[in-house]
């Protein structure tokens, strides 16, 4: 059963998807490739460049998780989620993960398990290692308090003492990323105290330098953990653009 509304002047549906929350926004006029993007966390934060892409005819996704700090059910469930999405709307099979913050975790979690199902990847300040972000013991400071941790080890169950020598923080699928070969565009603010990019996400950009894979990375100047996203993304999505073509 779908629920319409409208989404910054969209026609937006609302449904259940595995007992997740989902949604989809419809373009005016639909890209003839039926390209999409899956925003993998906080659906509605920062959606510049989803506006955007939605009107070049892009069609715009979420679907709920049940932590934001990344399980394999999560992300299996997307797949099963991108492969209902081309059966039920005509949409491609592969998307664009546009992940912010946690959810560029999430995005790096599924793009290594399953990266038949990605296209292109947009990462806004990344979480990509566990002890810089949410412990804070780098540059950083400490994410939230016991209940952010209490939510971090409901998907990853580690003691302190253990996430020392965990072996499956983000950082971890880079490998599998590189293998894919999945273009990637990287933002983020040089004054991020809460995921610093000395910590996280510079780890993508010293591995994707080093290869030919489609690559864009911009420094939002004198900028925080937020705003997620450029001011202006009309470059972002030409490069998005241009990477999803088939």
């Amino acid at each position: 059963m779908y629920t319409y509304s409208e989404y910054h002047g969209y026609r937006r549906a609302d449904f259940k998807f595995d007992g997740k929350d989902a949604v989809i926004v419809f373009p005016h006029t639909p890209d003839a490739q039926g390209r999409w993007m899956l925003k993998m966390e906080y659906f509605d934060a920062f959606p510049g460049l989803e506006l955007e892409l939605v009107r070049r005819g892009w069609h715009l996704c979420y679907l709920e998780n049940d932590n934001r700090w990344g399980t394999d059910s999560d992300a299996d469930r997307k797949a099963r989620f991108a492969g209902f999405m081309a059966d039920e709307f005509g949409l491609e099979r592969k998307f664009t993960a546009v992940g912010m913050s946690c959810g560029g975790l999430c995005s790096v979690y599924f793009a290594a398990r399953h990266p038949e199902y990605v296209s292109v990847m947009f990462l806004d300040a990344p979480v990509m290692n566990f002890l810089s972000c949410p412990m804070g013991f780098g540059i950083g400071d400490r994410y939230g308090a016991d209940e952010v941790w209490q939510e971090f080890t409901s998907a990853h169950p580690v003691t302190l003492s253990e996430l020392l020598t965990y072996r499956n923080h983000p950082l971890d699928s880079i490998p599998k990323i590189m293998e894919a070969k999945i273009p990637l565009a990287l933002y983020y603010g040089d004054h991020d105290t809460i995921v610093p990019y000395e910590e996280n996400g510079i780890l993508l950009e010293n591995e994707y330098r080093k290869r030919d894979i489609p690559f864009m990375c911009v420094c939002r100047a004198g900028e925080g953990h937020h705003p997620h996203g450029p001011a202006d993304p009309t470059e972002l999505a030409n490069f998005i653009d241009k990477c999803s073509k088939t």
